[in-house]
């Protein structure tokens, strides 16, 4: 399925070559892929939660949940095919198997989906947005969670959790500080700043807190002012979502630089 066309006032910012932007990419997926499963793995099978032990616990769950966003973000450049561009199928393998490994949520699904919400970015029939709580983020949230988390995450979660439980021996408490904490609090990271920022209408004071959708052009999207690390910590650099609706050929480590080079003025 093709990907939505880019339209960009400026297309000034020259990607690296395919070849470049292949290892770069697939670089930083096994890094932090690799580092996610690593870290799942030793907090699951290795790691004894103890009052002593809880600082770090908390530490561990936090970088867990940062890792999970990033395997997210990996997905979501596999599905523009910028993970590994003009290869397909190493695209659609990768993307896969991380959604599934993730929450169990199926490639084609979550493909087409974000597909719709760059046709339909901020407007009704959007399956990231919600056309009736554009400015009230739980509500929003809500909805979001109901539309991408059906039977099939259910059933995985759940699947997950029961092997841990009931055959490895994990603690409940473990369990869900080191696997469920990290997994809810990385959606909610995900839904914040690459969804509910980017996208929600804001009330105007000066204009007896009328909603205003505030947007620059049809993508229906803002970037956030942040730094280069503040970014990557907070999103994976996804927070520069007006760059990612007007250039969704660029991958997410090179978005920095699209935003220095003006993609989005």
């Amino acid at each position: 399925m093709p990907q939505p066309a880019a339209l960009a006032p400026n297309a000034s910012f020259v990607l690296p070559a395919k070849a470049r932007q292949t290892a770069v990419g697939l670089g930083l997926a096994g890094l932090i892929a690799g580092s996610w499963l690593a870290l799942h793995f030793y907090a699951m099978l290795v790691f004894q939660l103890t009052w002593l032990t809880l600082p770090f616990a908390i530490i561990l769950a936090a970088v867990q949940c940062w890792l999970s966003v990033g395997v997210f973000i990996i997905s979501h450049d596999a599905m523009h095919g910028t993970l590994a561009p003009g290869r397909p199928r190493v695209n659609s393998a990768v993307g896969a198997v991380l959604l599934f490994l993730y929450a169990g949520f199926g490639w084609r699904k979550m493909r087409d989906a974000h597909f719709d919400h760059h046709k339909l970015a901020g407007h009704a029939g959007d399956p990231d947005f919600d056309e009736n709580n554009p400015d009230h983020f739980l509500r929003w949230y809500a909805t979001f969670f109901r539309r991408y988390f059906g039977w099939k995450s259910i059933a995985w979660v759940s699947s997950v959790v029961t092997v841990y439980w009931l055959i490895v021996g994990v603690s409940m408490v473990q369990l869900i500080m080191l696997y469920g904490l990290p997994a809810i609090a990385s959606s909610l990271q995900l839904f914040y700043f690459g969804t509910y920022r980017p996208h929600r209408h804001e009330k105007r004071p000066d204009e007896g807190d009328r909603l205003s959708r505030g947007f620059s052009d049809e993508h229906n999207a803002r970037s956030d002012e942040f730094g280069t690390l503040a970014s990557l910590a907070t999103c994976f650099h996804f927070g520069y979502h007006l760059e990612h609706h007007r250039r969704p050929d660029v991958p997410w480590w090179a978005l920095p630089a699209a935003r220095r080079s003006g993609v989005a003025k």
